[in-house]
């Protein structure tokens, strides 16, 4: 029986999780045997569909290509589903994946509020997750589990990039813009730190639900702040919509500078150069940083015309690192795939670093000036290096995480 499925609905999932668990256990057990099963779930339709969307799952299916498509004499394979940014729509997924289809390990995993869920869930069915998308540095901080890994960044690192370079650089007063959900709270929580600890002041801050359309009352809240920074505590074309409408208002013209305290590539590219140039973001992947981020770069232009941000470099990572795991260990058996995500170093076109016993992924990352149009010298070249921010300094050590497996 197959269970390749490439998209799988809220309703249905329910429906198949009816079924008495003596049959799903024995229909896990036999789909467990036809080899090795990642899911990639993520948002495939909604606010961060460019962000990760259908790109990581071409990420991923680039890193079982690479790794040679089987794996201890198993095939490989993928299933993917959009959570459309719901934790109970993506636990439902989640919980059919592991319970029925025999997923091995959940990656990618946009949306912070999906990513928690779907952590808790696999601790309790012992499986692996590896977080990608999401950012909020919980993950490996008080939520951290002994199956659970995060990859790409965290709001933490971020802060750290982003948030202590511009108040280094003179921008000590702040005001934030930020989506009402668990990202945007740990996002303005951990730059807000970082702020004052350099010295500078928070002004205030606004919430603002998720994918709106509308920033205008939220933008003029900030505006009325006088502050000279005003931090985007959001993500995907929430960042898009807000900084559009905030050139709309004059708020840079005015003298205010935007930071884009998640921003990637693909928001960049969707907003254009007019439009972005000047942002200050980071990023732990830019395509054109060395050989390596350029030809793993171009193999991904050539499939899907685009040029690959953070989240899908990440995916490749992840799905890359897991498989290695695997192999290494001699077996799929979580415990055994989990010691060794913990003991393998890193180095791939994404990113090179250890994994510490929280399941952090330590690496480095870059601040990066978005350029004017007339610095751009080729397609796809929108960023300038600032700094490069080590990763001992970007992310917190396994100790100091909160993270209760390390006390």
């Amino acid at each position: 029986m197959k269970f390749g499925i490439r998209s799988i609905v809220a309703a249905a999932s329910v429906a198949l999780l009816a079924a008495p668990g003596s049959i799903q256990g024995a229909v896990a057990q036999s789909a467990a045997g036809q080899g090795v099963k990642i899911g990639i779930l993520n948002d495939q339709s909604g606010v961060y569909a460019d962000y990760g969307g259908k790109w990581s799952l071409e990420a991923a299916k680039m890193a079982v290509e690479d790794f040679g498509g089987e794996v201890l004499g198993q095939k490989i394979e993928l299933v993917s589903a959009d959570h459309q940014n719901k934790p109970d729509t993506a636990i439902s997924i989640a919980r059919k994946w592991y319970d029925v289809d025999g997923v091995d390990m959940i990656t990618e995993l946009t949306t912070s509020s999906v990513a928690l869920a779907v952590q808790d869930l696999s601790k309790e069915k012992k499986k692996i997750d590896i977080v990608v998308g999401a950012a909020t540095s919980r993950i490996t901080g008080d939520a951290c589990q002994p199956y659970g890994f995060h990859w790409a960044f965290d709001t933490h690192a971020l802060a750290v990039g982003t948030g202590g370079a511009l108040v280094e650089a003179g921008g000590d007063t702040w005001f934030f813009l930020t989506a009402d959900y668990a990202f945007g709270y740990a996002l303005e929580k951990d730059t807000s730190e970082i702020v004052i600890a350099k010295g500078g002041k928070v002004l205030g801050a606004v919430r603002h639900p998720l994918n709106s359309s509308d920033f205008s009352s939220f933008l003029l809240q900030a505006q009325s702040s006088k502050a000279k920074i005003v931090g985007l505590a959001n993500a995907g074309l929430d960042t898009a919509n807000s900084i559009k409408q905030a050139s709309e208002f004059g708020i840079v013209a005015g003298g205010q500078k935007l930071a884009g305290l998640l921003m990637t590539l693909s928001e960049v590219h969707g907003l254009g150069l007019q439009a972005a140039q000047g942002l200050v973001l980071t990023e732990a992947y830019y395509w054109d940083r060395d050989d390596t981020s350029r030809a793993f770069a171009e193999k991904f232009f050539k499939r899907t015309g685009r040029m690959p941000n953070m989240i899908q470099a990440g995916t490749y990572s992840a799905t890359l690192s897991y498989l290695k795991a695997v192999k290494a260990a001699g077996s799929k058996d979580t415990e055994a795939v989990a010691k060794k995500l913990k003991e393998l170093p890193v180095d791939d076109a994404f990113a090179k670093g250890k994994v510490l016993a929280n399941g952090r992924f330590v690496h480095d990352l870059y601040l990066f000036e978005v350029k004017k149009p007339s610095e751009s010298k080729k397609p796809w070249d929108y960023y300038k290096l600032l700094a490069t921010v080590a990763g001992d300094k970007a992310f917190p050590t396994a100790a100091e995480s909160g993270c209760p497996l390390t006390k």
